[in-house]
């Protein structure tokens, strides 16, 4: 044989193995990569199919806490999340101040943020409804009609809604994923921590740590 056909055939069989190689790796690969998706719970699936649209930041120093700022913003509209947000602060928090608001809406982020909790916000604000008194947000489940009674209030708290989705956060609560009225005084409250009082609510966070307080 001649020389440079020997050569030719011994370059093939170097060929050969290593294309044979790279096929077996690159199985190995998706078959690593099916295994990881499998391997994911049904809250990071969630995340991963989620496109989120881009988020416009606000400084925390730009928000006043005050019904004129609030009143200032422009007409707030969005989808069903956007929707359980917005009937939660009115129900839960129209008659605070604004930043009691922003406060009540944070925890609610809070809990959706923690892997204890669900992870949309239609889901952390509807937990346990349809158990009379056994549901997370009261107003969910004490057996009365939710009646939107107050259109002006429920225009303020759905711009509060609307700032928080689009990004605005202010870092009021500690990381608080409970709170409840001064008028009341619940038993989780003596064993939880503290972490702020604003307006008629006070803020706390349980023992253990969570994603949104690490």
């Amino acid at each position: 044989m001649k020389p440079f056909l020997i050569a030719a055939a011994m370059a093939g069989a170097l060929i050969l193995p290593s294309a044979a190689s790279a096929e077996a790796d690159l199985k190995d690969l998706f078959r690593q990569e099916q295994n990881s998706l499998d391997n994911l719970s049904g809250r990071h699936l969630r995340s991963l199919r989620t496109v989120s649209a881009p988020r416009s930041k606000t400084r925390p120093e730009s928000i006043s806490f005050t019904k004129d700022w609030v009143d200032g913003l422009p007409p707030a509209a969005g989808d069903e999340e956007w929707r359980c947000l917005a009937e939660a602060l009115y129900f839960e928090a129209r008659g605070e101040t604004v930043k009691g608001q922003f406060a009540v809406a944070e925890v609610i982020m809070n809990r959706v943020n923690s892997s204890r909790f669900p992870a949309t916000l239609c889901g952390v604000i509807n937990q346990g409804t349809g158990r009379k008194y056994q549901c997370q947000f009261t107003y969910t489940c004490d057996g009365y009609k939710e009646i939107i009674a107050e259109p002006k209030a429920f225009e303020r708290v759905a711009k509060v809604a609307r700032a928080v989705l689009d990004g605005v956060t202010v870092g009021l609560t500690g990381g608080a994923t409970y709170y409840h009225t001064t008028a009341v005084r619940p038993k989780w409250s003596r064993t939880y921590k503290q972490t702020a009082r604003i307006g008629v609510h006070v803020f706390y966070r349980p023992n253990y740590r969570t994603a949104s307080s690490e």
